[in-house]
């Protein structure tokens, strides 16, 4: 899976911003005025202002996007892949008993790989936001389960089983008007 997921849509966005920005450039230049580029663009007139400051210190280059805000992940594009790559392999390939993987095996195996220590929470952030993972839960049956067995009870014990919480919720009538069950007042 690729890295991108929501790092592409931000990068999509300030893109998009700056294009609108430098479309207010372009405008001015022109001898628009302010709020007749903010008219045009549909932003606000303080933004429009903010702007043109920008722009007559520094021209349009003033206006270019100063890239992601935010610290800086303190795993790359490529030790994530890695981890990815490694979690793919599955928990037993990894020294783990059972292929079941939780947060707390990934933190060691993020750790062991790249020497970056993080939080199990903020682990699950990473699989998530970075590599696109959703949380998958396993079936509750256990291994030494036997079908056969289980069918045959549902089939000739659970129906006596049934009956007689019928009969005690509704009496020997099978009604529950005049049996004495319900709720008193």
């Amino acid at each position: 899976m690729p890295t991108t997921s929501r790092r592409a849509a931000a990068q999509q966005e300030r893109e998009r911003r700056q294009a609108r920005r430098l479309r207010a450039a372009e405008l001015f230049a022109a001898g628009l005025g302010q709020a007749e580029v903010a008219r045009q663009l549909g932003v606000s007139r303080q933004s429009v202002s903010d702007w043109h400051a920008r722009w007559q210190a520094g021209g349009p280059d003033a206006l270019r996007s100063q890239g992601p805000t935010g610290p800086t992940p303190r795993l790359s594009d490529r030790q994530l892949g890695q981890v990815e790559q490694v979690l793919v392999k599955g928990a037993t390939a990894n020294g783990f008993t059972g292929e079941l993987w939780t947060l707390d095996r990934i933190t060691l195996v993020i750790e062991r790989l790249t020497g970056v220590r993080h939080h199990p929470a903020h682990v699950w952030a990473l699989l998530h936001h970075r590599l696109g993972w959703s949380v998958q839960r396993p079936v509750r049956r256990a291994a030494e389960r036997d079908q056969v067995a289980v069918d045959r009870w549902v089939k000739e014990r659970w129906p006596a089983i049934k009956q007689t919480v019928s009969v005690w919720a509704c009496g020997p009538g099978g009604s529950l008007s005049g049996s004495g069950a319900g709720i008193a007042a």
